[in-house]
């Protein structure tokens, strides 16, 4: 069986060799990197199946990686940083981060979190839906076999955690899911005060798929409860 491939993005060799013991005794194969800018050569000549990016790093920081990352790949991308303000933490999540873990961690935890998004990765690549390939919504087309979402016939490129809130509303279409609710199904982990992290990332599916985020068409607010895809 293929061993998945881990890039850890990190400028502190320390934590580096740590995590590259955890993931090779876990059977995962671990590729490094100290900035940014290493991290993006190696994704042109590696197969990566999940990257763990740093914030702050010379060279190239974690953020501007994650961003120029998400213009050309969906590849699962756990943020690490010292800081622990919800700015820095939404900042990360804005820029296409599926996750953001704040320093110091736990070497075990950190390897659980990888586990459950290469895990959620493969399923979206095997087909999310079973025996349903293309969810249409108006002009909105989600196709769960090849994981492809597109806008008026135009593609639209999501994150991992985009496309699994979309497919999940759209599944649900015209019954209110509550952000726990969301969070569980898409995180598949227990709702853990995460209101923010659901919010962000029901935002920048709105910034991709809606003409006007002040006036959404496919997903919509239920002020109290949660959100909803309108069955059009």
């Amino acid at each position: 069986m293929e061993r998945e491939t881990i890039l850890m993005v990190d400028d502190e060799k320390e934590i580096l060799s740590l995590m590259d013991i955890y993931f090779r005794n876990d059977g995962f194969t671990m590729l490094k990197a100290s900035n940014g800018a290493e991290a993006l050569a190696m994704l042109n000549s590696h197969k990566v199946d999940l990257i763990i990016l740093d914030v702050m790093m010379p060279v190239m920081d974690g953020l501007e990686a994650c961003m120029k990352i998400r213009e050309q790949n969906h590849i699962p991308i756990i943020m690490l940083s010292a800081k622990t303000q919800d700015i820095d933490k939404i900042s990360g999540l804005s820029l296409g981060a599926d996750e953001y873990v704040t320093k110091p961690f736990s070497p075990l935890v950190l390897l659980a979190s990888v586990k459950s998004h290469i895990r959620r990765a493969k399923q979206f690549r095997s087909g999310l839906i079973p025996n349903e390939d293309e969810l249409v919504i108006d002009e909105l087309v989600i196709n769960t076999a090849n994981y492809t979402v597109t806008v008026d016939s135009q593609e639209v490129k999501l994150t991992p955690r985009e496309f699994a809130i979309l497919s999940l509303l759209a599944v649900n279409r015209g019954i209110v899911l509550s952000m726990d609710k969301i969070y569980e199904k898409a995180w598949n982990e227990p709702f853990m005060d995460s209101k923010n992290t659901v919010m962000v990332h029901i935002r920048k599916l709105r910034e991709k798929i809606e003409k006007d985020t002040q006036n959404p068409k496919y997903i919509k607010t239920v002020w109290g409860i949660g959100y909803k895809m309108e069955a059009l």
